[in-house]
């Protein structure tokens, strides 16, 4: 009791109270209050009471009726407060103030029964309500605060801790996902806050003060000042928040009040109520509380005591914010597209199902409804087991000598399958709705086959059936949370400067807008388990935070009812089908390409496209070197599995031999179909495949042919993989558009609303340490798949951004894209929008938009360089520099002062002031981002468990960022050094084993934007590369006979290129809407136009009035890229599929008549 009545803040409130003419503070001693009878107690006119540990609210009680002095906060209502959560939300329900939905399971209840509870992986029913993880377990005990949260599977399970603080935790993660078995609980729904909670304490019914933390359940750390005190930061309450302090305050009788306010999906929710509760650190107010005491005290009893006294209603005060001045602009949104880490390679298997229990199970789960079906839960997954295992046993009953039944036919026919079903779905001995998922397809006439993935007994056959799509792999590695982590620390950089200590490391300028929330961020991504998990590994090295994904996930990652932002729910199949036919028929051809294949294959002319073709030259001779490496490497993954010593011999992410062997044996199956046919479609797999296992597995099964494989399946990768997406400009558009129309959508909603009103935000009266209180900057983080990165580089390149003839940035903008062979894991298409505020609101000149963009991690199988850009150039910091340059120019001309004094007092003045604040957190002349830049050369891979603090490896980079003033930063490895010279002297270490490296690849890029855009990197100039290369395994910086296991690798990551930094926002504007509308309508689905020049002709730009986009009104193309098209006059699909098969027929005609000829 002593502790709270003598507190500082209390001593500031009362010191202030006593400042009143007409009040006396009296304080009752602790002595007093637990020894004393009340009626011995002090008398006094005003009484205030709250409850602490130890406090006798009883005698309080009767003391307020012996004596019937005016109460404060009135104590009966303090019973309820600090006894029972459950009477809290009572009277917040009869109040109807907002509050998360909850049940109450009263175990002391005489009618209770375990009954009412049913727990199931992902969810908890008490009574008739069902709550699905995430949700709150609170205990009904307000006294007790270990309130748990748990997790779903898909999430990755568990459940965070929270209690009250001790030292510098405030929660920790548990793995245990059951929910507590004994004790009374209420149930809530959880709340999505993005990573904070808002703590408010009203002082009356119209006086109230908010402050944000960081949420207790992200990864418990407080947040502590140099005091220990937990740091939290004033932010304004919205209009309707003001109401429920208002009520909050009225419904307990408590005029000094406190309650948590929870902001999640545009609204607030009150959670808990505090009772007496005051701010810690806040001068303003101490001030403002002890204001409104005294005169709420002095208005009520100057009437009986006689007092002459009167005050008027002051309202808060308007907070009047400067602007700024000069040309400087600020930031106002960051918006970016990022493709997600490095991952396992993806595997699919698809059957054709007819059993009843299949269709029970589709039935049940409404798959009739859209005649599709998607089950990822462990659940559903354990029943689509045990169907699995029934039918198996059942077969292998059925398998004896005689007359085989239809039935058993069928079940022989699919008992390869079955057992692969069964296989997947037993992998890691439990499911966790990531890494495995299984879709229905119902075929009311049977599934044609389609692809060699189908089992052979999909032909159709006229009743109905459905098609079983099993999906496993695809998950994030190590290494890929590792790149994801560290490229959100280097994102840091994208943002203003600090203040203060941060002041001297650039870099964190955005933990110091996070902390002082002043920064509104959205983090979202699509249903993939390894998108999500890089969204969170992201978001982790971004706010620097600790502890496991798990909670991060689940409170900063949006990735529900995204109605198709980020994934592939859309259209697009159907056309990109079509386009999978055609590459399957022409990369098929035993013969080199002619000039007029390539301008079938591409009659967009890009480089990267060109370069793989003139190095693959007879795409059937290399499907089949290809196809024959593959079984060599098979029958070397079946020898070392047969080793005795392959338990010691670990593969990477604990993958078996057994695994490995069967993901390598599917791919020899489906790769060379019956006949003489390749299946060009699993080209992306194998390359992903050899990509995977040149990586992380080669210094294990150190396969001589291993580089050779890899080379041959990129070439034929760089070919198919953008090719799928529309061989045509005309294709590629209209692909494009139904990937990526939802995303762009919101895109041009965030850029037309970059100033939410109705987010958290700073109140500068209250605000000590901040130089800018009025800044508030929006970014929105989306994380999706390769799919949605393609189209969006479509779109830019194809949509009529810019004119490509008269902009001569967009020009060498886009020549550089084209010479992206690969969009890497972690690319990255960023937008910055900034504001000059001295412009009219109306002006073009308001807004200054900046678009880059980064292909990834290096592709650690490649020893040539990735293509060369202009680098990260801000048009707004080269302004910058060249006016200061300028000034300083000006100033050295100017005669120094006279006097120390006249110096300090211009130092003094509001413009010096004010170019100040500004210094503290506008971006420098020099542009400080410090995406991995470095040549091909793998490091070393850290332990996510022990990454380093997030501080301390921000800060490294930008000590090592400010010594270097160079447009492209020297090689930074992803395990930055503690300083610059450390960090050069490791990636030279790494360097010295592989000194037959050419020269070329260890020079830092050249500065000259001309030398770099027009020199056209060779990717593959000749088959005899491979031979000349040296050895992979070389690549690693390590001797792999070493055999050591404990370290893997991490590609760098490319730095950002500047694709144009001069955008307006009205030009950005016009650009989304124009390609955004009228995609529902019917699009021309052209062919390869004939009148495509040869690709040893000069190539020209499009005309920017094809850029426009006519098809979609429904006019031909002309003067595209590749020349007069003539767009099809189809109206539906079914159309376009019959003359597709007519023009496969024809085809198949001549080459049968040309092989006859032959």
């Amino acid at each position: 009791m002593r502790k709270k009545a003598n507190s500082r803040a209390m001593r500031e409130i009362l010191d202030r109270l006593a400042c009143f003419t007409h009040l006396k503070i009296i304080i009752f001693e602790e002595s007093v209050i637990i020894g004393e009878p009340v009626e011995k107690w002090p008398m006094c006119d005003c009484l205030i009471s709250f409850h602490s540990s130890g406090f006798p609210l009883s005698k309080a009680v009767r003391y307020a009726e012996l004596r019937k002095p005016m109460i404060v906060n009135d104590l009966q209502m303090q019973y309820k407060i600090q006894d029972s959560r459950k009477a809290v939300h009572d009277i917040l329900t009869e109040q109807k103030i907002d509050q998360p939905r909850y049940a109450v399971l009263d175990r002391t209840h005489p009618d209770f029964n375990e009954g009412q509870v049913v727990e199931t992986e992902d969810s908890v029913e008490i009574g008739q309500l069902n709550f699905a993880k995430p949700f709150v377990e609170k205990p009904v005990n307000a006294e007790d605060h270990n309130v748990y949260i748990y997790f779903p599977i898909s999430a990755g399970g568990g459940s965070q801790r929270l209690f009250r603080k001790i030292g510098s935790r405030s929660s920790v993660y548990s793995p245990v996902s059951t929910i507590r078995k004994t004790g009374s609980f209420i149930y809530e729904e959880f709340m999505p806050t993005d990573g904070t909670d808002v703590k408010v304490y009203t002082v009356g019914p119209d006086y109230a003060h908010a402050e944000a933390r960081k949420s207790p359940a992200l990864d418990g750390k407080v947040e502590r000042d140099t005091n220990g005190k937990e740091i939290r930061y004033p932010v304004l309450l919205s209009a309707k928040e003001k109401l429920i302090a208002r009520k909050v305050c009225m419904a307990f009788k408590q005029n000094v009040c406190g309650f948590d306010l929870l902001r999640a999906n545009g609204c607030s929710y009150v959670c808990d109520v505090n009772g007496f509760s005051f701010v810690k650190t806040s001068p303003k107010y101490y001030d403002d509380c002890a204001k409104i005491l005294g005169n709420m005290i002095l208005r009520q009893l100057a009437p009986q005591l006689h007092i002459p006294y009167s005050v008027t209603y002051q309202p808060e005060d308007i907070p009047i914010v400067p602007t700024t001045s000069g040309t400087m602009m600020e930031l106002r949104a960051v918006i970016a597209i990022v493709r997600h880490g490095d991952r396992t390679p993806k595997q699919k298997m698809k059957m054709e199902v007819r059993h009843k229990k299949f269709f029970d199970l589709f039935e049940k789960y409404g798959g009739f409804k859209a005649s599709h079906l998607k089950l990822k839960r462990p659940k559903q997954l354990q029943e689509v087991l045990d169907i699995a295992r029934f039918l198996l046993a059942r077969a292998w009953k059925q398998l004896t000598p005689g007359q085989p039944s239809p039935e058993q036919v069928e079940v022989e026919e699919k008992l390869s399958k079955l057992e692969q079903l069964k296989s997947v779905l037993e992998m890691y001995g439990h499911f966790s709705g990531i890494n495995r998922k299984i879709q229905f397809k119902y075929q009311p006439l049977g599934a044609p086959k389609k692809s060699s993935s189908d089992d052979d007994e999909c032909r159709g056959g006229g009743k109905p059936s459905l098609v079983l799509i099993l999906k496993w792999g695809g998950e994030l590695t190590p290494a890929g949370k590792i790149q994801a982590e560290e490229l959100g620390r280097a994102f840091r950089c994208m943002y203003p400067g600090g203040h203060g200590d941060y002041g001297n490391s650039p870099g964190l300028g955005l933990m110091r807008l996070q902390s002082t929330y002043r920064h509104d961020l959205k983090i979202y991504a699509s249903d993939e388990g390894r998108v999500q998990m890089t969204a969170a590994a992201f978001a982790k090295g971004l706010l620097a935070l600790e502890g496991e994904l798990t909670p991060i996930l689940v409170q900063m990652v949006k990735s529900a009812n995204m109605n198709g932002l980020l994934d592939n729910d859309n259209e697009s199949s159907k056309y990109q089908n079509i386009v999978k036919e055609k590459l399957q028929m022409i990369m098929n051809q035993d013969s080199s390409f002619t000039k007029e294949d390539i301008e079938k294959l591409a009659p967009v002319q890009s480089s990267s496209l060109l370069n793989a073709i003139h190095f693959v030259d007879n795409p059937y001779r290399t499907c089949s070197k290809i196809f024959e490496i593959m079984q060599r490497l098979v029958s070397r993954i079946l020898r070392l599995k047969n080793q005795p010593r392959a338990s010691d011999m670990r593969l990477y992410h604990n993958e078996s031999w057994e695994l490995m062997q069967r993901r390598w044996t599917k791919l020899v199956k489906d790769f060379r179909t019956k006949g003489p046919v390749f299946d060009i479609s699993k080209i992306p797999d194998i390359y992903d495949c050899i990509k995977y296992d040149c990586q992380h597995n080669m210094k294990i099964l150190r396969f001589k042919e291993a580089e050779e494989l890899h080379f041959l399946s990129k070439a034929m990768a760089d070919i198919v993989v953008p090719q799928e997406y529309g061989i045509t400009r005309e294709e590629k558009v209209m692909i494009g558009q139904r990937i990526c129309t939802p995303l762009l959508r919101k895109v041009l909603m965030d850029l037309q609303r970059n100033v939410d009103e109705d987010s958290t935000r700073l109140d500068s009266r209250y605000s000590e340490g901040v130089s800018s209180p009025h800044r508030h900057v929006r970014t929105r983080l989306y994380f999706t798949s390769e799919s949605h990165i393609h189209s969006l580089l479509t779109m830019l390149r194809f949509g009529g951004l810019c004119d490509i003839l008269h902009d001569e940035q967009w020009r060498k903008a886009m020549d550089y894209i084209e010479r992206v062979s690969e969009l890497n894991y972690m690319t990255q298409i960023v937008i910055m929008m900034y504001e000059n505020p001295n412009k009219d609101p109306q002006s073009e000149e308001r807004f200054h938009i900046e678009l880059h963009f980064s292909p990834g991690a290096y592709n650690m199988g490649l020893k040539e360089e990735n293509p060369s850009g202009r680098g990260y150039v801000s048009q707004f910091s080269e302004q910058m520099k060249e006016e200061e340059e300028k000034k300083n120019l000006v100033e050295t001309q100017n005669s120094i002062p006279e006097n120390g004094d006249e110096k300090e007092s211009d130092s003094d003045s509001p413009a010096a002031k004010h170019k100040k604040i500004l210094s503290d957190e506008i971006p420098p002349t020099e542009p400080k981002i410090v995406h991995f830049e470095a040549p091909p050369t793998p490091i070393e891979e850290k332990n996510p468990e022990s990454t380093e603090s997030a501080d301390s490896d921000s800060a490294s980079n930008g000590q090592s960022m400010r010594s270097s003033r160079r447009r492209h930063q020297s090689a930074e490895s992803i395990s930055s050094a503690p300083d610059e010279d450390l960090g050069r002297d490791r990636r030279s270490s790494s360097l010295e084993k592989t000194s037959d490296e050419p020269e070329a690849a260890r020079r830092p890029r050249s500065a000259s934007m001309e030398g770099s855009m027009n020199d056209l990197p060779c990717t593959y100039s000749n088959k005899s590369l491979i031979e000349n290369r040296h050895s992979f395994l070389s690549l690693f910086g390590r001797d792999a006979s070493r055999n050591r296991l404990d370290t893997w690798r991490v590609p760098s990551i490319c730095p950002l290129e500047t694709l144009h930094n001069a955008l307006t926002h009205r030009q950005v504007e016009t650009f989304l809407k124009k390609v955004t509308d009228g995609v529902t309508g019917r699009t021309p689905f052209s062919s390869p136009s004939q009148g495509t020049p040869s690709c040893g002709t000069p190539r020209s730009h499009s005309n920017p009035t094809m850029l426009g986009l006519p098809h979609l009104q429904g006019s031909s193309s002309a003067g595209s890229s590749s020349g007069p098209s003539s767009p099809s006059a189809l109206s539906s699909p079914d159309d376009i599929m019959r003359k597709l098969k007519l023009l496969i027929s024809h085809s198949d005609s001549d080459s049968t008549t040309s092989s006859s000829g032959n």
